[in-house]
């Protein structure tokens, strides 16, 4: 038995997982001790509605482990129990990669296992994957790609059985459905129940005097935040109990963002619409809206979001225009090529 699925970055910022084929979504959370996927919070409640199996992950910036694990479990805690935590070991943006890996991740994976009683996996390619041989009954997630060339799922990825994981990334060049770019291609190998099983863990906690009866997706709950439902200071803090971080960065990143970063999130649907984005964006709204009316159009402007089989010509029929003239609104060379998933400007 095994599960198809996908992980996901802010690189693929909007996709919509109730289009996109698969069992199980991993998706980037943090990364160091400031970053947190803008993103992260509408993939996770979007694949949690649509009953996906969930996987969390921190991208190790080689800082101090121990801070960097705290980082990551503040912002993914009120998702503990319920999807599988990794720690995410690459070269790039990672200072040290090749100098002390054992050493750096046994700490960051320990620290995660007493503070949630959940045990990581391991994310790194095959090539480094014996650097961490007697490290503990830490699960692994292996990259390894015969090429780069154009997939779907394969039942039988390249060298499978050479090496025991429990899950396979094979493709960074996968197409599915549902969506236009490229994506990660994994392989888990078990079911919903053996998943279940990573993501719950031993049960055992440190932080169980964290918890809070306040529950709803980081947006809604910034929207509260901001409307002044939960009060500020030490009150906030203890009303959101374990959800305080994770909601205040959100808050803070608002606050600090290029407006270019905010426009396409705002695009992308991280902030919501209507009265939803204008309390949460507070006093950037009126920045952020007029850089979308000036380079999208005003306000009256109709997207779509192109679905599987549509064509320009019928999308242009629903829409009362012509497809030549949706063609030249979104700079579309060749009217015969669009792709499930693609947005649109249709008047």
């Amino acid at each position: 038995m095994s599960m198809n699925g996908i992980d996901i970055s802010n690189w693929q910022n909007g996709i919509d997982l109730t289009k996109v084929p698969c069992d199980f979504v991993i998706i980037k959370a943090t990364q160091g001790t400031d970053y947190v996927n803008p993103d992260y919070d509408r993939a996770y409640q979007q694949a949690k509605n649509a009953e996906k199996c969930l996987g969390v992950y921190h991208y190790a910036s080689g800082g101090d482990a121990e801070k960097e694990a705290q980082f990551f479990i503040e912002n993914v805690s009120g998702h503990i129990g319920e999807a599988i935590l990794v720690l995410d070991w690459e070269k790039e943006q990672n200072k040290n990669f090749g100098v002390c890996d054992f050493d750096w991740v046994k700490k960051w994976l320990n620290y995660v296992f007493k503070k949630t009683g959940v045990k990581p996996l391991i994310y790194t390619s095959k090539s480094f994957m014996n650097r961490f041989d007697g490290i503990g009954d830490f699960g692994m997630w292996i990259a390894q790609y015969a090429s780069n060339d154009v997939t779907g799922y394969q039942e039988t990825p390249w060298n499978e059985g050479a090496y025991n994981c429990a899950i396979r990334q094979y493709s960074s060049h996968g197409r599915l459905s549902g969506y236009a770019g490229n994506l990660d291609l994994d392989k888990f190998y078990g079911d919903k129940e053996a998943w279940s099983r990573y993501a719950a863990g031993a049960g055992k906690t440190e932080n169980k005097e964290n918890t809070s009866n306040v529950s709803g997706s980081t947006l809604e709950i910034a929207e509260g935040v901001m409307k002044g439902t939960y009060g500020d200071g030490d009150d906030r803090r203890k009303k959101l109990g374990s959800l305080y971080d994770r909601v205040q960065n959100f808050i803070n990143h608002i606050a600090t963002a290029p407006i270019e970063t905010l426009v396409e999130e705002t695009l992308a649907g991280t902030y919501g619409n209507g009265d939803t984005r204008k309390v949460v964006l507070g006093t950037r709204y009126d920045e952020v809206q007029n850089r979308i009316n000036a380079t999208h159009g005003n306000n009256s402007a109709i997207y779509y979001t192109v679905q599987d089989r549509d064509t320009l010509s019928e999308i242009a029929e629903k829409y009362g225009t012509t497809y030549q003239k949706i063609a030249s609104m979104n700079g579309i060379q060749d009217p015969n090529k669009i792709y499930a998933g693609q947005k649109i400007r249709v008047k």
